[in-house]
C-alpha cells in the first residue's frame, strides 16, 4: 500500500478526477483501484465503500464551489453578485462535470449540516441582503436561486439547449436580468 502512496485525500481527488473523465455515476472502487494499479481491498483502509468515496467526492466538490463562490462574490452586490454566483456554477460545471454531478448528491442530514452546502446558502443569503427581503422570503428566494441556477446549468450541461436559438450566451444574461427584477420586486406574501 505504501508503494502506491494511498491516502483518503488522494483517493478522493483521484475519484473526483475520474468522475470528471467518465461521469460521477461510473466512479467505483474497482475503477479507482485500476487507476492506482492496486487491489480493491487496498482501498478499504482509506474508504469504507463506494458510497463513502462518492460522499467524499461530493463534499470536495461542494467545498471547491464554496471557495470559488466566496472569492467571486467579494465586494459585489445585486445583479453583479447574481451573475458572479451563477457564473461560478456554470464554469465549474463545464470544467468539472463529474464533480458538479457529485455536488448534487443527496447527503444524510448530519453530513449535509457539516458540509460546505450550508456555506452556499449563506453566500446566497448575502446576495439577498442587497434586496432587503425579510424572512421567510429570504428562504424562498434562496430556494428559487438554487433551483434556477442548478436547473439551468444541468439542462445546459446535458445539451438540452443545443438545438434551439438563440444561443445560451444570449439567454443567460436574460435569466439574470429576470432574477434581479424579481428580487427587486418580490411579491408580497
Amino acid at each position: 500500500m505504501a508503494r502506491a502512496g494511498l491516502t483518503t485525500e488522494r483517493l478522493t481527488r483521484a475519484g473526483a478526477e475520474l468522475a470528471d473523465e467518465v461521469g460521477f455515476d461510473r466512479v467505483t472502487l474497482s475503477a479507482l483501484a485500476r487507476r492506482f494499479d492496486v487491489q480493491v481491498a487496498s482501498l478499504y483502509a482509506h474508504v469504507r465503500n463506494s458510497g463513502d468515496l462518492r460522499t467524499r467526492i461530493a463534499l470536495l466538490a461542494l467545498d471547491e464551489l464554496a471557495v470559488r463562490a466566496a472569492d467571486a462574490l467579494a465586494g459585489r452586490a445585486g445583479r453583479d453578485a447574481l451573475a458572479a454566483l451563477g457564473g461560478v456554477y456554470r464554469d465549474y460545471a463545464r470544467e468539472h462535470p463529474g464533480r458538479w454531478a457529485a455536488a448534487q448528491v443527496r447527503l444524510d442530514p448530519a453530513t449535509a449540516a457539516a458540509s460546505a452546502g450550508r456555506r452556499h446558502a449563506e453566500l446566497t443569503r448575502a446576495i439577498l441582503r442587497g434586496y432587503d427581503l425579510p424572512e421567510p422570503d429570504q428562504t424562498h428566494a434562496v430556494r428559487l436561486l438554487g433551483s434556477v441556477f442548478n436547473g439551468y446549468v444541468n439542462l445546459e450541461l446535458g445539451g438540452s439547449f443545443d438545438h434551439s436559438a438563440p444561443d445560451t450566451a444570449q439567454t443567460w444574461p436574460r435569466v439574470l436580468d429576470a432574477l434581479d427584477a424579481l428580487l427587486r420586486h418580490w411579491p408580497a406574501s
